[in-house]
Formats: C-alpha cells, structure tokens, sequence
C-alpha cells in the first residue's frame, strides 16, 4: 500500500491536468487568456463581456483555472486575475512559447478516441480526414516552432540558401499542410516558385485560398506513396519536410522521391522528432508521453489506415538516418535548436 498511495496520487494528478489541458484549449480557442492579459483582476462578468462570450460559460470556465492553479481569484473583490508569468505561456504574445496551442491536441486526439479503440481490435487505421481539426491546430503549431525562427535558425542551417532563394530557385515542401511556411517564404523571395503537397485536399484548398495573389506558388493535393517513381526528376534546388515523413505510407518512398526529384546540389532539410526508438531513453523525453499518444492517435494511425508502415512519431534518430541512407543520401547533419525541444534538423545531401 505504501507503494500503491504515491502512484494512486500521480493517477489523481494526471485526471486534473488532463481535464485543465482541455480547458487550456478552449481558453486560447476563445481567446480568454489573451483578453486577460489585457485586463486589470476583474469579475467573470467582464471578462466575459471583454471577450463577448457567454457569462455563465465563463464563470465554469474559470473555476477550472482556478483550481488548476492558473488564474489568481479574490475572494473579497470576485474577481480573477491572469498573472503576467502566466500568460507568458498561455497567449498569443507568447510566440514560440504559448503553450495552449499544443493544449488542443488532447481535445482533438478525444475526438477519434472510438476509431482507435476499434483499431486495437481490428488493425488498420484511422483516414487524416476524419481528423477535423489536426491541420489547423499543425499550422499553429509550425507557426511556432518553425515560422517564428524560419529566417533567424532555421534557413541558416543550410549555408548560402537564402542567398539563392533571393536569386531565384525552385523550392518543394512536402506535407506543406495549410501552407503558411511557403506563404511566408514565396512572400520574401518573389525570384523563387515554390510547390507545396499534402495528402488532404481540405489543406491545400485553404492554402490556395490564403495565396493572396502570390503568382509563385502552387499547392498540391495528392498520396505520396509511389513518389519514388512520381517525382519528377531532378526538379527541384532545395526541398523540405516539417514533421512529415513519420506520417507517410511509404516513408521511404517519399525519401527516395525527394533524392529522385533534387537537381545536382540540391539540398533537403527534414523536421521530425527527436525520439531515440527505444522507450526505455525515451523515459527521459521531456514530451515522450504526448508523444507516444499523438503517434498512436494520428501517425501510426494515419499511414496504416493507408495500408503503411505505421512507423509512428517515436521512430527515431537512428532509424531516420537509416532511411535516409537507404534513400541515397549520403550526407547527413543532424541539428538541434534551443527553442525546439521535440525535433531534430537534418541536412542531406545526396
């Protein structure tokens, strides 16, 4: 029983903050962190009239961040505070560091939770489309992790690259998603053309639609799994992947497509999870649990329901590296960011 008492309490911990993930979620989605953040300690009803929500929603919802130990109240005044510390990892202010866009994966993962309970039965997979949300919520979460550090980190790991964007080349992001990174990027460098593919036609038509008259670049719906007999042959100067390939079907088809379709130096920068492959070392990832969870509730899930390999998010450094050896690639760097906890940074060249 001794032993039983502490793991008993970690179990109480884990309902509470799963319960406060949740709401975490709801309070960035409406907006009700970042409207505190503007607010002197005020009553549930103003807050709810600043953020023009409904009171009594409102006042519930506060009572969850209350007892998560996230928002101040006073019981003397009534009213509710956000402290600044606080909304340091809570808002839209925050960039890089607002935490309650990762929040909303738990909401969004819940809402499949029937079809992979059904899967541990039957095998096969849950299809991308029956995942509402999980786009939106990646471009968010790109937003922070690669589009507030594209320019200062993350276009420097390749030497010279923005001096040719700027001169003109052709740029290729596979499982662009909505697209915002080659928005940015066709924006800056008007001289380059830039291709973006995704498996979700939902994806790219919002890309599309959020181009605004940008002439250099294009988005693409289509299934990656014969890429290596697909691409087109040495097409592209720089080509790129942002938490992509562990979602494939065919991982290593797509690898090899992108070796097929580089030009002579050409370069690929791959984004994918910094998990080791064995659980035991993952025990030491500051993520390992969201990330196992989001692995068995969307990657894994998503390449087997497209008859895949489900390798999963946790596939790991070592296996990366095999792939993209198999895949021709004989050159490979593999970086860290300080700001970027989850991922590793590969360079390859073939």
């Amino acid at each position: 029983m001794t032993q039983a008492e502490p793991f008993s309490e970690r179990l109480l911990r884990a309902l509470n903050d799963g319960a406060l993930c949740l709401m975490v979620s709801i309070g960035h989605r409406t907006a009700l962190f970042d409207t505190m953040s503007r607010l002197p300690p005020a009553t549930s009803d103003r807050i709810a009239a600043e953020a023009g929500l409904s009171p009594r929603y409102v006042r519930e919802w506060l009572g969850a961040m209350v007892t998560g130990r996230v928002v101040e109240f006073d019981p003397e005044s009534g009213c509710y505070r956000l402290p600044p510390e606080h909304a340091a990892s809570l808002t839209r202010a925050a960039a890089a560091d607002n935490m309650s866009v990762f929040a909303q994966y738990i909401g969004e993962l819940g809402r499949v939770e029937d079809d992979i309970v059904a899967c541990f039965s039957k095998g096969g997979g849950v299809p991308y489309a029956r995942f509402t949300r999980f786009h939106e919520v990646m471009a968010e979460d790109s937003g922070q992790s690669v589009l507030s550090s594209l320019e200062s980190h993350i276009l420097p790991l390749v030497p010279g690259l923005t001096a040719r964007l700027e001169q003109g080349i052709r740029m290729l992001d596979l499982g662009c998603g909505r697209g915002r990174i080659l928005r940015r990027l066709a924006a800056s460098y008007p001289n380059s053309r830039f291709v973006g593919v995704d498996l979700s036609e939902q994806a790219t038509a919002f890309a599309r639609g959020e181009a605004n008259g940008l002439e250099n670049i294009e988005y693409v719906a289509c299934d990656l799994s014969d890429f290596d007999r697909a691409a087109e042959p040495a097409a592209f100067d720089f080509v790129t992947t942002f938490d992509a390939i562990h979602d494939q079907a065919k991982p290593l088809n797509v690898l090899k497509g992108i070796r097929r379709t580089l030009k002579p130096g050409g370069v690929y920068l791959m984004q994918d999870i910094s998990g080791t492959g064995h659980v035991h070392k993952d025990v030491a990832h500051p993520l390992g649990t969201l990330l196992y969870t989001v692995s068995c509730m969307h990657c894994m899930t998503v390449s087997l329901a497209q008859g895949g390999e489900g390798l999963g998010a946790m596939w790991g450094e070592e296996k990366t590296q095999e792939y993209l050896r198999r895949a021709g690639f004989r050159s490979v760097t593999v970086n860290k960011l300080a700001h970027d906890v989850q991922n590793n940074w590969y360079v390859a060249r073939p």
